[in-house]
């Protein structure tokens, strides 16, 4: 499509535009444009369909016939057949793409479809440009008279005829109005034949033009043409919160967008149970609060409580049944038979997996030279801070088999105690008798140490213990009394003499 002659897009190749807010030369830039995907095929000139779609000031759109077969290209200026005189408009569409929107807009092909003048000329431009001009003004007067008559309507555009002999005033009200007296007050001061159309808030909306809340230019001003009704159960179904500054548009009514999910909001919804009343537990009655229809999930709350509970709608749908029949779920997720025993058996494999998490742990590595018979409190070294433990009494040891290395200990003893001695067997001076070394030459004297007897070993894998223990004394003590004094006590003379 050609840019207006106004902006810089054609000349310099830039994108300044020409900075009048939507009215510009190509009657509102990029509004309600088409794009012709068959233009690059050959088609031939017998099936040429010869209707061309014109686009107007607002987005309207109109079907003219190219009676003289002019050769015309999309976006440009034609001078145009219209009841009262004559117009300018722009070719937007063209080919076999207008025979398909004419079907969808229902457009008969017939007599009644008017013809296309000429390609508008300079000095047509420069008359319709006058007649531009003159639409701002016209629109503040009228809203002034509007408000001196006391009139409950909205004037939102005016349109002006390239012939500058007609005008089209667009307005919106709720009511019936009686604007005859505003025609003829206009008609009088304007020298101009008067046209009243009402049109609907969200048609206004899209004559104006705007920017919508998700960034984008309106729908209702690019590429909407047909209009449907628009309901909250629509956002009703879409689990949509019914606040009217949110679901409302700049036209204020409800957003046109939310049809366009609808039917696959519906789709999705046959499979969640409509859920009336609550549902009957034994904690108690859960109440639905949230839907999620693509994930098939269900929230409820016991009690109108803040904690909601997440279910399954296989789930609710199980739950109902039961409900039906007076019988109560133990709550949402279990029930009171084989739920519970599902529960406890999984609650069962959890401590079985903590228990063998917490077996595998490292322990720690045991003293292998660690002597059974002694005890506990004389392995553990004391801290700085504590006191030092007293030493265990000394237990006398018991006579048995010595171990061979005793006997080389003693060897050694006795070869340092003859380095010692001095020769001819006389022992050193200084030493006392007992630790006097014996002479090589000169045995002991066997009667002064008599030798030991020898006990068999205990059995190996009994351990002999130490001392007896105090049972083991007790009964021996009862067995073989202790004796008797036969003499006289000193202590008790007088007694026990008698």
């Amino acid at each position: 499509m050609a840019g207006c002659t106004t902006c810089s897009t054609t000349s310099t190749g830039g994108s300044g535009g020409c900075q009048n807010n939507g009215t510009c030369g190509t009657s509102d830039c990029n509004k309600m444009n088409s794009f012709d995907w068959l233009s690059h095929m050959g088609i031939p000139e017998v099936d040429n369909f010869d209707i061309v779609e014109i686009k107007f000031k607002g987005g309207r759109k109109e079907y003219y016939r190219n009676v003289d077969y002019l050769g015309l290209n999309t976006g440009d200026p034609v001078v145009v057949d219209v009841p009262s005189g004559h117009h300018i408009g722009y070719i937007s569409l063209q080919g076999e793409l207008v025979r398909l929107q004419m079907q969808k807009r229902k457009v008969r092909d017939d007599d009644n479809i008017l013809r296309i003048y000429r390609v508008a000329t300079q000095k047509d431009m420069e008359k319709w440009e006058e007649a531009k001009n003159r639409e701002i003004p016209t629109l503040y007067r009228c809203k002034q008279i509007i408000d001196e008559l006391k009139l409950s309507m909205k004037m939102s555009d005016i349109e002006y005829q390239a012939d500058n002999s007609k005008a089209t005033f667009y307005y919106s009200a709720e009511d019936r109005i009686d604007f005859r007296e505003l025609i003829k007050i206009l008609a009088g001061e304007f020298k101009i034949r008067v046209e009243m159309r009402q049109i609907s808030l969200r048609q206004e909306a899209g004559r104006l033009g705007g920017i919508g809340v998700c960034g984008r230019e309106l729908c209702c001003s690019t590429w909407l043409v047909d209009f449907k009704n628009v309901s909250t159960s629509a956002a009703r179904y879409q689990n949509l919160s019914l606040n009217p500054g949110k679901l409302s548009g700049q036209c204020g009514r409800l957003k046109c967008c939310l049809n366009y999910e609808l039917d696959t909001y519906m789709d999705a919804i046959k499979d969640i149970p409509t859920v009336e009343r609550p549902l009957m537990t034994e904690v108690g009655p859960a109440k639905l609060q949230k839907t999620d229809i693509f994930r098939k999930l269900m929230w409820f709350s016991y009690n109108n409580d803040n904690d909601w509970h997440s279910i399954t709608c296989d789930r609710v749908k199980e739950i109902l049944e039961l409900n039906t029949k007076n019988i109560k779920v133990f709550n949402l997720k279990v029930n009171q038979s084989t739920d519970i025993e599902d529960l406890a058996a999984k609650s069962t494999r959890e401590l079985e997996l903590l228990d063998k998490k917490f077996s595998n742990k490292k322990k720690k590595p045991k003293n292998r030279e660690r002597n059974d018979q002694v005890t506990p409190d004389a392995q553990v070294k004391p801290s700085p801070a504590t006191p030092r433990p007293q030493p265990l009494p000394q237990v006398a040891k018991q006579e048995g088999p010595r171990p061979a290395g005793e006997f080389k200990k003693k060897k050694n003893k006795n070869r340092n105690k003859n380095r010692n001695a001095q020769p001819g067997g006389q022992p050193q001076a200084g030493l006392p008798q007992s630790n006097q070394p014996n002479p090589q030459n000169q045995p002991r004297d066997q009667s002064a140490n008599p030798p030991r007897e020898t006990r068999p070993a205990p059995p190996q894998g009994e351990a002999k213990p130490m001392t007896k223990a105090p049972e083991q004394n007790q009964e021996a003590k009862k067995k073989f009394p202790p004796r008797r004094n036969q003499g006289p006590n000193p202590n008790n003379s007088g007694n026990e003499q008698g």
